[in-house]
């Protein structure tokens, strides 16, 4: 655990005795957040930030393979604790919860209640995130294994079906300045994404024609978002660090419909 209350002591109080960078490496579903955050940081300190933003899974092989990440904030626990278990990084801490929701197109008829009965029609095309490389995809799966307890079969029918859209290491990108999920939505290659709540917010202010659809709490699915320093960061890395557990960035991050650990 990093050394919380001195770190913030000194960010809040004395502020730091020279300018310095600092790495983050962050999941792609924290860009707007943790962008705010960041910039508050670098008012208040005097420090710069660099954001690297893409999919968890796709970032923890990038600092496997040596990029020079110094803060690593994640969209699960996992992708970061197998750095610390691999003695790459320091421990982990949650530092933020998101959950699933369902974004639909304006034609599909759905709610709370019938989405499980939608996702399953075959004429409806699921999209998702990449398992492994991307979490969000991850999580789809975990909802699939709590449809197939609800429902025999959907399961299987779901893993068939789903259409792997993004967060893969050759997903198309959204063009530069537009919402991932909302330019794929608007691409009307699926009529269903499953995605974190916090994307599907942004996506519809970019498309308002989108319907957030809530999943029920028979498949509800919570993802835990992990935070870890890269061993042999210089301390302004512990510094962010600390900053994102505090409560002001807490509440920019509750702004933005994440959840407090």
């Amino acid at each position: 655990m990093w050394r919380l209350f001195a770190l913030l002591t000194l960010v809040l109080m004395t502020g730091p005795a020279m300018a310095d960078e600092v790495d983050l490496y962050a999941a792609g579903s924290l860009k707007a957040a943790l962008g705010d955050v960041s910039r508050d940081f670098e008012k208040l300190t005097g420090h710069t930030v660099k954001n690297t933003f893409a999919p968890s899974g796709l970032l923890r092989q990038r600092i496997e393979k040596g990029e020079p990440a110094q803060v690593f904030a994640s969209a699960n626990m996992k992708h970061p604790e197998t750095l610390f278990k691999a003695g790459k990084a320091g421990p982990v801490t949650m530092f933020a919860r998101n959950k699933l929701c369902a974004i639909a197109q304006d034609g599909v008829r759905v709610d709370s209640g019938t989405l499980l009965d939608v996702l399953l029609d075959p004429k409806i095309r699921v999209g998702t995130s990449t398992p492994k490389a991307d979490p969000s995809g991850d999580y789809a799966w975990k909802l699939f294994e709590k449809a197939g307890a609800a429902k025999p079969g959907a399961f299987e029918t779901l893993d068939k079906k789903a259409l792997k859209l993004t967060g893969g290491p050759t997903s198309e990108k959204a063009p530069k300045g537009r919402n991932q999920y909302g330019w794929v939505m608007e691409t009307k290659k699926p009529d269903i994404f499953l995605t974190y709540c916090t994307n599907a917010v942004l996506a519809q202010k970019e498309v308002g024609s989108l319907k957030i659809v809530t999943v029920p709490d028979n498949l509800s699915v919570g993802a835990n978002y992990g935070l870890t320093v890269i061993k042999g960061a210089p301390a302004v890395a512990e510094e962010l660090a600390a900053y994102i557990l505090s409560d002001k960035a807490q509440k920019v991050l509750r702004s933005y419909g994440f959840d407090a650990p």
